[in-house]
């Protein structure tokens, strides 16, 4: 097994560490995070589009390199591109990571059920609450 590591934000499902772990996927580290400059949005499924004066929060998770590629081959999620982001952390660390985002013109439809279940786990992790009335809008 490679020991190269990535650093990984995510935004949408994937922050719940028991979801990789039923795909195998044990991170190292997770911390919650944000990055500026992006607004979420939901439609069949979570993306972070650039957005000015905006802030979209997630986990930062370090996963194993071939583990990344595995999760984003998988159908649903095969057509999210890998981004550069700056994540700050607790104590206004920044870290640089990838976050896979599904680009603009591939976001369609809604899904409340999706929403229901991202606005569970941020409320679990305690994001901010004008977050939570964010993604609560989508449900």
């Amino acid at each position: 097994m490679s020991t190269n590591e990535s650093m990984l934000f995510f935004y949408g499902l994937f922050m719940d560490e028991s979801l990789l772990a039923s795909k195998g996927i044990r991170p190292t580290e997770s911390t919650v995070g944000y990055v500026d400059g992006y607004g979420l949005r939901i439609g069949k499924r979570a993306t972070l589009l650039p957005e000015a004066n905006s802030r979209a929060y997630g986990v930062l998770m370090k996963i194993a390199s071939e583990d990344a590629v595995a999760l984003y081959s998988e159908q649903g999620v095969a057509d999210y591109v890998a981004e550069p982001v700056v994540v700050t952390l607790p104590g206004d660390i920044q870290v640089s990571a990838v976050c896979y985002n599904l680009p603009a013109a591939k976001l369609v439809g809604t899904n409340p059920e999706y929403a229901a279940a991202l606005l569970a786990l941020a409320t679990k992790l305690g994001l901010p609450d004008s977050y939570l009335r964010h993604i609560r809008n989508a449900v």
